[in-house]
């Protein structure tokens, strides 16, 4: 956890998101599990190869414009990115749409 910690470059400022190299410094190669604002659980490791694992789904990830993007196959959205340690809110103007703790690695072997 604590390596975890450590890429993540330490907390921002109150409503200063992650840049692009902050993003990928924390997210690629580990694991978010959280819950999004509408009570959805969530735990998907971002592989290195921009690959999304779930417990039975998989997804695309990338970085781009200070944004992290998602696609499961119906299209791409996008949120900022707020991180302070190992926490990560998925953000939508001041609005956070989610949170997730980083874990590292892909400890559910997705």
């Amino acid at each position: 956890m604590a390596a975890v910690a450590a890429l993540a470059a330490g907390p921002l400022a109150a409503g200063e998101l992650a840049t692009d190299d902050e993003i990928t410094a924390a997210i690629s190669g580990n694991t978010v599990q959280g819950d999004m604002s509408d009570g959805t659980a969530y735990t998907e490791f971002y592989d290195t190869d921009g690959t999304i694992r779930g417990a039975d789904y998989t997804g695309k990830w990338n970085v781009s414009d200070d944004q992290m993007c998602f696609d499961y196959g119906e299209g791409e959205n996008c949120w900022g990115v707020a991180l302070d340690g190992e926490n990560v809110s998925w953000m939508n103007g001041d609005t956070a749409d989610g949170t997730g703790t980083i874990l590292e690695g892909n400890p559910n072997e997705y």
